[in-house]
């Protein structure tokens, strides 16, 4: 049956890719989109969120038809092509209908994180002249009317809920429907062309100002195209959406989903996360390792909760899990005892994600080997991709094709991108993909693309069997001891937090004598490992200061350090009560380290380090 089941389903994807192939839309802009979902299968639930306790949808004619009116309106209201219109919102499915709308007029949609302060919101409507922003909510909507003043340029300020007192920005849609003028609109999408500025993206500088990233329609669009096989879902399937839309990762995959004709959910919050997946039983969603770790912590949590031979199934299926290897390499004996545990434990793990995924596609960060294991041991594919803003964003992603997935790589290059690995081991891109530049700043834009159009990642990396690209540092933050030694840190970073104790770690030591490591232990395993020795704590100022804690911590970074060389080796650490998060700004909004900030906020626990 299972065989059969296999030939129907790549008999259906062939019937849906010749499909494809005749679609009267040419796709070239972002807003071509819709249209060819429109042709090919438009659909009664093409995107959805949660309103009052139901998933209300949005039909393609729904989304198409309101974006045709913000467009008209956006018109009456006076922009133009070339303003620059700001969303600040979580994800919903009106922020997709305004930005369709806003490029439709061939303005330029800004993107803003809502976890920004306010001084980097600031600079980024001045930077854009932005001359409208929509707010999601009431907060947010607050939050920008206390900083109205500050941008110049700020000629309309709307929110997408109901703000007693604000501008909806359903009036834009009601003008639109009333007077609005469907020829001019069509004028104005007959004259955008492929290569016009469709976006721009502001980076979420981790090392100081940011950023304005510029994306035309045809950056945009070529990693749409590149990437469409690659991913297992069509018009049947539904997608589960979390990430920012700001974020060039999720934005690009929606766009990928609705040319696929795949149904989008957005998730109502991170707190509900669990709860939507259950209720939407997506086939697709994409993720950043950190929030994946945070999923599987909590399903050793529950195992190790287990008593009796429930308990001892749960170890033994995790440990077996975690010594997956692709392919079936690890001969007969061992796919037979991982079948059995897929059927005994590992089933419950698939209903816990809805029991119906297909893939997910995780990016952002590096993904720790030990989870790309696990998942895949337990029929949950997690698939590795490489990106920055600046590359529209996909480089490069392992795939679901046969021998197409390397643990511990991003995956093969994409197609029509170009990969090469300069003599100081940076990794150089070239291709459709590329950015235009960054906004306003010639001078940046001269220094990360050279004269032969190649794009200076400032990722450092190497190819694993000539295939698979592995990214092994970040060559800014590669630093040297006193000592004359180069330290990569990110290499030692994920190696280190494979170990169940560290949560989170910042390697340290730029111009000292060695290496040292800020620690946040995983509070939840090391609390569990406090009561099984004995160790009594009250709470984590007292357990990151108990010597029995210090001593199993050094037994951890003994483990890790026998993979480095002994000018890399971590000598020293230090163990942190807090978490580092966007709110309290050690994290940026792609959860990526602000190392900057975190040295300069545990300034007396470095000194300590090296003065001891």
């Amino acid at each position: 049956m299972r065989i059969n089941k296999e030939v129907m389903e790549r008999e259906n994807f062939n019937k849906i890719s010749l499909l494809h192939q005749y679609s009267m839309v040419s796709v070239t802009r972002i807003f071509d989109i819709p249209q060819r979902q429109k042709e090919l299968f438009s659909k009664d639930n093409s995107l959805l969120a949660k309103e009052k306790g139901k998933w209300v949808p949005y039909s393609t004619d729904n989304f198409i038809d309101m974006a045709d009116q913000f467009s008209m309106g956006l018109l009456l209201v006076g922009i133009q092509k070339g303003d620059t219109i700001a969303i600040i919102s979580a994800n919903r499915p009106e922020w997709n209908i305004a930005d369709i709308g806003i490029l439709q007029i061939g303005a330029i949609n800004v993107p803003i994180y809502t976890t920004l302060s306010e001084p980097e919101i600031i600079f980024i409507l001045n930077d854009c002249k932005a001359k409208m922003i929509i707010a999601g909510d009431q907060l947010l909507y607050s939050k920008i009317e206390q900083l109205r003043s500050k941008v110049p340029s700020l000629d309309f300020v709307y929110s997408f809920d109901e703000i007693r007192g604000g501008k909806n920005w359903m009036e834009i849609i009601s003008m639109g429907i009333a007077n609005g003028d469907k020829k001019l609109l069509d004028e104005c999408k007959s004259g955008i062309g492929a290569y016009d500025l469709a976006t721009i993206l502001y980076t979420s500088g981790t090392t100081g100002t940011p950023k304005g990233v510029m994306l035309s329609h045809h950056n945009i669009i070529s990693n749409v195209i590149a990437t469409e096989k690659l991913c297992p879902v069509d018009h049947r399937h539904r997608a589960l959406s979390f990430l920012p839309l700001c974020h060039s990762y999720e934005r690009m995959l929606t766009y990928l989903y609705m040319y696929l004709g795949v149904s989008i959910y957005y998730a109502e919050s991170m707190d509900k996360l669990i709860d939507n997946i259950k209720e939407v039983r997506p086939n697709v969603f994409s993720t950043v390792p950190r929030l994946l770790e945070k999923v599987y912590e909590k399903i050793l949590k529950k195992g190790n909760e287990l008593i009796g031979i429930k308990r001892s199934l749960f170890i033994h299926a995790v440990k077996l899990g975690l010594r997956y290897e692709l392919y079936g390499k690890n001969g007969a004996l061992y796919e037979w005892q991982l079948k059995l545990m897929n059927k005994l434990v590992f089933s419950k793990w698939r209903e816990a994600l809805g029991g119906q995924v297909k893939v997910i596609v995780s990016g952002g960060a590096a993904l720790q080997p030990r989870l790309a294991r696990i998942f895949w041991s337990a029929q949950i594919p997690v698939l590795e991709g490489y990106g920055l803003t600046e590359t529209s964003p996909v480089i490069a992603v392992n795939t679901l094709d046969e021998n197409g997935t390397c643990f511990g790589t991003v995956g093969t290059v994409i197609k029509n991108v170009e990969v090469k690995i300069a003599e100081d081991g940076e990794i150089l891109c070239k291709g459709p993909n590329i950015m235009m530049g960054y906004y306003k700043r010639k001078d940046l834009t001269d220094e990360v693309i050279d004269s032969d159009g190649w794009f200076h990642t400032g990722d450092i990396g190497t190819f694993v069997d000539n295939r698979f690209l592995k990214i092994t540092d970040r060559k800014k933050e590669i630093f040297k001891t006193s000592g004359g030694k180069y330290v990569a840190p990110q290499a030692l970073e994920n190696k280190f937090k494979e170990s169940e104790f560290i949560e989170q770690i910042m390697i340290i030591g730029e111009n000292q004598k060695f290496p040292a490591a800020l620690i946040v232990p995983n509070f939840d395993n090391l609390g569990r490992w406090c009561s099984d020795n004995s160790v009594s704590v009250n709470s984590k100022s007292e357990m990151i200061k108990n010597e029995s804690v210090l001593l199993a911590m050094q037994k951890e970074i003994d483990t890790y350090n026998v993979f480095f060389g002994n000018a890399e080796q971590v000598k020293k650490f230090t163990l942190l009560e807090n978490e580092w998060t966007t709110a309290s700004g050690e994290l940026t909004a792609t959860l990526k380290l602000r190392r900057k900030i975190i040295i300069e906020k545990y300034q007396s626990q470095i000194k300590e380090i090296y003065t001891t």
